[in-house]
């Protein structure tokens, strides 16, 4: 059932809620959540469609905001909201609220939302793309107990990476984190299976995916080893290596769905390790609404400690900011000694060049 209304209100659309329960003889109130999809018009339907293959698992009211950008002067002094009702079928296990802004009210989207929201029910604000740079002191995002975003849809993606550390709040969490879930699971159970000592870890995926930073900083923050970042054509990560003192551990993923997993002194094993869907990502996030401290570690970790070429070129670098506990003390007394020898000479800022974001 859909219901189109066209220049209304948060209390008109509510009614309408309440009519079109009644129509299809399903007054009850079965949702769990109210998830809020703030997007654009070129990504609303991609992201409603995977919300939707999400709610069989977790039923909830999805409400999709849309601003609406107006062209003309008058048009961006007139205040406009239209609104498409969906239940039952047209919204799968839920109801459906497409809510597009137009002019001065694109400014005040929480109060058109707020009256919307499912009583003492958990709300989730999820950006799939041009998330706010603090989501969490966003006025939608002040409504959630839980914000999704994805750096991976970022202009610059490593850069935005630093952004949600300096800004991260308990509950935020990002879609890249989420893609890394089965291979932190894997690598885990790997670890478990042999007794040995971790001494370094390479990272290997395509340029310009934060999933790939994010899975690297973890296993660095978590190991306490120098872990190196390396590029690849893709698709997604391709490959783990761990250098242990019993011989490497190595996850390779070439394909993108079947990996393979290599243990010293055991069989290769095939695991399948299929990159997923957002509607699954949308459902994993959904399981759980408490702060994911996991990865407000590694996302602290810091990027920058990721370096690559520092890594190639000059690993005492490495060394010196991965694992401060093990810098040997001569070496501190050699760049003693470089320091008195040249006072003049300023140390070199090392700034990343801008990168433009690959397609998706």
């Amino acid at each position: 059932m859909k219901t189109d209304l066209t220049d209304t209100t948060s209390s008109k659309i509510n009614k309408a809620l309440v009519l079109g329960r009644r129509a299809i003889g399903t007054p009850a109130v079965g949702m769990v959540l109210t998830l809020v999809i703030v997007t654009d018009e070129e990504n609303a339907y991609d992201a409603l469609k995977a919300a939707n293959e999400a709610s069989r698992e977790h039923p909830s009211r999805t409400l999709v905001v849309i601003k609406r950008v107006s062209r003309s002067p008058r048009d961006r002094a007139q205040a406009r909201l239209d609104a498409e009702v969906r239940l039952g079928a047209d919204a799968s296990t839920g109801e459906t609220v497409v809510l597009r802004l137009y002019g001065e009210v694109v400014d005040h989207a929480q109060s058109v939302v707020l009256p919307l929201l499912l009583p003492d029910a958990p709300v989730v604000v999820w950006w799939p793309v041009n998330a706010p740079s603090d989501p969490a002191n966003d006025p939608l995002g002040a409504l959630a107990q839980r914000r999704v975003t994805d750096t991976y849809a970022a202009e610059q993606p490593i850069q935005e990476l630093t952004a949600r550390a300096d800004a991260y709040t308990p509950g935020d969490t990002d879609l890249s984190w989420t893609r890394i879930t089965p291979w932190r699971s894997m690598l885990a159970a790997a670890l478990d299976q042999v007794v040995c000592e971790v001494t370094s870890a390479e990272v290997e995926g395509e340029e310009f995916n934060p999933s790939v930073e994010l899975l690297a900083m973890w296993l660095a923050d978590r190991l306490k080893v120098p872990v190196r970042r390396s590029k690849s054509a893709g698709p997604g990560l391709t490959s783990v290596r761990m250098e242990t003192d019993a011989g490497p551990i190595v996850l390779d993923r070439p394909d993108g769905s079947l990996a393979t997993l290599s243990i010293e002194g055991q069989p290769d094993r095939a695991v399948a390790l299929k990159r997923r869907e957002t509607a699954e990502l949308i459902a994993e996030e959904l399981r759980r609404l408490d702060p994911d401290d996991t990865y407000a570690t590694a996302l602290r970790f810091g990027v920058e400690r990721l370096d690559e070429e520092a890594a190639t070129v000059a690993p005492e670098t490495v060394v010196d900011t991965v694992v401060e506990t093990v810098v040997e003390p001569a070496a501190e007394t050699a760049a003693e000694r470089a320091a008195e020898a040249a006072p003049a000479a300023k140390p070199a800022s090392k700034k990343a060049p801008a990168r433009k974001a690959a397609a998706k």
